[in-house]
């Protein structure tokens, strides 16, 4: 039986820029008993993964808690299974349209334009329908507004 912590786990990650999620998905599976891990009371490490404060240019790392566990043949089928996960490219959130995001490929700028156009069509033909609809209604009349006298003192 050999026992592995899991900053060295983390350490064999194939996107380190994604150890917060891997840390998630291993207690995740800790919970639900896929396999034991226990916390090492004292200890705990820098995750690898560069978080970026909002409206600055200031970058942080995080610690988490050390953990010990067995490294055997099933940990290691899950951890290849995660691995491959979240080495793939990333699936959440919409990416931002922005000329270095269409430089990049991240964004395809044919299907970009032609959504936009789309819309604007769209958008275009709604306002002539509306238009058109209320073309052949006549305007309801307007009330005229009661006449009061101010007393005057």
């Amino acid at each position: 039986m050999t026992y592995l912590k899991l900053s060295e786990q983390v350490a064999k990650l194939a996107n380190p820029q994604r150890s917060d999620s891997f840390v998630k998905a291993f207690k995740e599976a800790v919970r639900a008993g896929q396999f034991e891990a226990a916390y090492m009371n004292t200890e705990r490490f820098q995750l690898p993964k560069e978080f970026s404060r909002r409206n600055s240019d200031e970058t942080y790392s995080r610690s988490v808690r050390e953990m010990i566990f067995e490294g055997n043949p099933e940990f290691d089928a899950w951890f290849d299974e995660v691995n491959r996960g979240l080495a793939a490219t990333r699936t959440g959130g919409k990416i931002k349209t922005s000329i270095e995001s269409i430089n990049s490929g991240l964004v395809d700028f044919k299907a970009l334009a032609a959504e936009t156009r789309q819309r604007m069509q769209a958008s275009y033909d709604k306002g002539q329908q509306l238009g058109s609809s209320r073309a052949g209604r006549k305007a309801a009349p307007k009330k005229a507004a009661a006449k009061t006298t101010r007393k005057t003192k």
